[in-house]
């Protein structure tokens, strides 16, 4: 069950975000900080993390449940600003990368998203997300997030 362990323990994360998703012209980065702790759920078949955005004054949650059944990992995105459970992202880990697709909305336009897991080592990983407005044609990196271990969490 190659997966989200990894996660467990407290991060201090650098975000890199597309300030206009999915429009023409040079793109425009925001950077932020954040931090986040994740805790292993149902002996390593799940996970959950709380991540807080102190100069966005926000916090979001990622469930990542494991099923047994079709060996995919489904993640789960919620945030403090709307308290709403966002359509799951599924796949699977293979050595240390995790690629993660599912449908969504952006500002009402549907669109295709893309999550990236890479494990860089014990005490670095990276997360990458991409949407396709035009069923997976094209993508567009949107947003990067560099987690830097600060400590381990008890599993």
């Amino acid at each position: 069950m190659n997966g989200v362990d990894f996660l467990t323990g407290t991060w201090d994360v650098a975000n890199r975000r597309l300030t206009t998703q999915l429009t023409p012209g040079p793109a425009t980065w925001a950077e932020f900080p954040a931090t986040t702790a994740g805790h292993s759920l149902f002996g390593g078949a799940g996970n959950i993390d709380e991540i807080t955005f102190p100069t966005l004054g926000h916090q979001g949650a990622t469930l990542r449940l494991f099923d047994r059944e079709t060996e995919l990992w489904s993640l789960y995105w919620s945030d403090s600003r709307n308290g709403r459970l966002f359509p799951p992202v599924t796949g699977r880990f293979t050595g240390d990368r995790g690629d993660f697709h599912g449908n969504d909305t952006h500002e009402g336009r549907p669109v295709r998203v893309h999550f990236v897991w890479h494990r860089l080592g014990p005490d670095a990983a990276r997360w990458e997300q991409e949407f396709s407005a035009d069923g997976g044609a094209s993508w567009q990196l949107n947003w990067t997030m560099d987690f830097t271990r600060t400590g381990r969490a008890a599993a």
